[in-house]
């Protein structure tokens, strides 16, 4: 409800009112201070695989076929048959169909496809789909050329891995599932907690059973969804069995089959929690039932917390050892604290005699509860973004912000919120010592019915009937009047309608936080847009010329080479070179080589052996430039048998 309310007692003088803004705004100075310290000292880490880095290159002009085609990701994938599709111009497989070869080599994660032999020249597409260790599909795809660029049929792919109906459907899921754990821990959290005589209470008997329904279908949907959803995208595939197999054997299937196991221990828990535990009249066996409750309660909520942890992103990149712990503890406060704010706004719509004593419980788990966040928020932001311009500049780091922007929203809801629980326990509202029936629900409407009709029978013992309708319709009237006064009651509807829109904001929250959790981390985006940037994108236009001046040290050994690369682009290129002494005439050598190199990408270097056509003349046809690039070109000038040098410079050829 709140996070910012401690205990209560006499009404607040305007002081004390003041005193929790000022600790709210130190609080949010602090977060400030320690997010930009974590941005700043901010190391690289892993989430979604990336692809790295391929071999022939993005847009890269080869002079011959390749054996095979590889590929380089960022962090450990899964991988099947078809996962690496090679298509000539055609649109036809130039890859030999085999599953992609493991080609690891130390930390770096490689996967091949060997092609066909005698592959036409042209230009051949490279599409590819895998699964990364945070359990999300990743695609992708590009196109390199064999002699020179052509026409292609192939149509790059325009949707990501996940997507469609039934990228759809998975989301929706993942949604329901957070929802439904929400619910499940935080509405038993609540009655453990706060509100121990709620167990008894019929509305949240629902609510906490409904959280366990959703949870159980929302995991079961996930299951069999998770083939077509990391592979052919296909909703007919959801029950194959090969497909569900296949599921069961990797991590994220692992961890969805453990959480049904763990929501089978948390039927038994809900069961003893609203049977036996609500019936419980002994004051001391009820408290040693509690701390049961609540240890084995806690162990369970704590598990199925952690088959999100195992899975996903925490899973995965620098310190996983700290993350996932963090992510439980996450998970769990969001829990305690969004689904008590549901378990109370059911409570104060449907149950008359919750007490703001319970409130008041509640509202200092919710202050834990968002310190907790707090923390392990900061943390799982400089593990995902890992800087500022990723936190501004990526898609993950925008729904971030959007997400920080509406905790700051509910918490200043919550605020209001505990003015009107002061109100309402200084007023003499629904207090805890104040009179009333010590069991709520379907118990206390019983005991009514039945004192009711008691009166009825000792009055009209000759109707027995008419005595039992007569207290049905006393109990009617009773209940009615409780309502009318409850709802008269403008400190406990104020309370509703601000916990009514705390909770109408945190459903908004639980989207983006779903969102948030299937989105590429801001880092992994930036990284990979670093190492993939496509190889044809050009950086120059126009026949690149350069004159270098040298000096072989011997006789008549100093004199300039000029050179022209005609047409300067990536692909085929003619070189023609002009070798002149210090006086500018044709100077005769026996040999001329040449080299390129594009450092940036440890590509070279790329020798060319220049052919000599008249005397200071050289020439050299069919140079391919494979990508564009800043390059060293390195020209090396031999004047005698023992006299030579290497003169380069670099230049930018697009």
């Amino acid at each position: 409800m709140t996070a910012t309310a401690p205990p209560f007692g006499p009404s607040p003088s305007a002081s004390a009112r003041r005193r929790p803004l000022a600790v709210a705004g130190l609080l949010a100075a602090l977060v400030g201070v320690v997010f930009g310290l974590l941005l700043a000292v901010a190391g690289p880490a892993s989430a979604h695989a990336a692809l790295t880095g391929s071999d022939p290159q993005d847009g890269a002009v080869v002079d011959t076929a390749p054996e095979a085609v590889t590929l380089t990701f960022s962090e450990q994938v899964a991988m099947g048959e078809g996962s690496i599709r090679v298509l000539d111009p055609a649109g036809k497989r130039a890859d030999t169909e085999d599953a992609p070869r493991d080609l690891h080599s130390g930390s770096t994660v490689k996967y091949g496809v060997s092609l066909h032999t005698g592959l036409p020249d042209g230009t051949y597409t490279v599409a590819w789909q895998a699964v990364s260790a945070d359990s999300h599909p990743v695609s992708g795809a590009f196109t390199f050329s064999i002699g020179a660029p052509s026409e292609t049929t192939v149509a790059l792919p325009d949707n990501e891995a996940g997507g469609g109906l039934v990228g759809t459907l998975y989301g929706i899921a993942r949604y329901a599932a957070y929802a439904g754990f929400i619910v499940l821990v935080g509405g038993a959290s609540f009655v453990l907690a706060c509100w121990q005589r709620g167990a008894g209470s019929r509305p949240l008997q629902r609510l906490v059973v409904r959280g366990w329904t959703t949870l159980t279908a929302a995991t079961i949907a996930m299951l069999l969804l998770r083939s077509p959803y990391t592979g052919s995208g296909k909703l007919g595939d959801a029950f194959d069995l090969d497909g569900l197999k296949a599921v069961l054997d990797t991590k994220p299937g692992a961890a969805l089959v453990s959480r049904l196991l763990l929501l089978g221990a948390s039927a038994l828990f809900i069961a003893v929690l609203f049977g036996a535990y609500a019936k419980r009249e002994d004051e001391r066996e009820k408290k040693d039932l509690t701390f049961g409750l609540a240890l084995g309660g806690g162990v369970i909520a704590a598990g199925i917390a952690g088959t999100w942890a195992l899975a996903e992103h925490a899973s995965t990149g620098i310190q996983p050892g700290i993350a996932m712990p963090v992510d439980v503890l996450h998970l769990l406060a969001v829990a305690a604290w969004l689904g008590g704010l549901t378990a109370l706004l059911i409570a104060l719509y449907r149950t008359p005699d919750i007490t703001a004593a319970a409130v008041r419980r509640f509202s200092r788990i919710a202050f834990v509860s968002v310190l907790v966040l707090t923390a392990t928020g900061i943390y799982q932001s400089w593990r995902q973004v890992g800087s500022w311009s990723a936190l501004t500049g990526t898609g993950y780091g925008q729904l971030l912000l959007v997400k920080v922007g509406l905790v700051a929203v509910l918490v200043g809801i919550a605020g209001i919120s505990r003015r009107w629980t002061a109100r309402l326990a200084t007023g003499g509202g629904a207090d805890a010592s104040a009179p009333g029936p010590t069991t709520t629900g379907p118990a206390a409407d019983e005991g009514e019915e039945v004192a009711a009709a008691s009166t009825a029978e000792t009055a009209a013992p000759e109707d027995p009937a008419r005595a039992a309708q007569l207290a049905r319709q006393q109990v009617a009237v009773a209940t009615a009047e409780k309502k009318r006064i409850r709802d008269a009651d403008p400190d406990r509807s104020g309370l509703r309608r601000s916990v009514l829109a705390e909770v109408g904001v945190a459903m908004v929250l639980l989207a983006v936080t779903t969102i948030l959790t299937s989105t590429e981390p801001g880092r992994t985006e930036e990284e990979a847009a670093r190492s993939t940037a496509p190889a044809a994108a050009p950086l120059a236009s126009g026949p690149v010329n350069l004159t270098l001046p040298f000096d072989t040290g011997g006789t008549k050994g100093k004199g300039t080479v000029r050179m022209d690369l005609d047409p300067g682009h990536v692909g085929a290129n003619v070189v023609h070179l002009w070798i002149d002494d210090i006086d500018g005439k044709a100077m005769d050598v026996p040999e001329v080589k040449l080299a390129f190199t594009l450092k940036s990408k440890d590509i070279g270097p790329l020798p060319a052996v220049p052919v000599r056509l008249t005397e200071g003349h050289w020439t050299s046809t069919g140079v391919q430039i494979p990508i564009a690039g800043n390059w060293n070109v390195a020209v090396t000038v031999r004047t005698s048998d023992i006299d030579q040098t290497t003169v380069d410079k670099n230049v930018k050829i697009g």
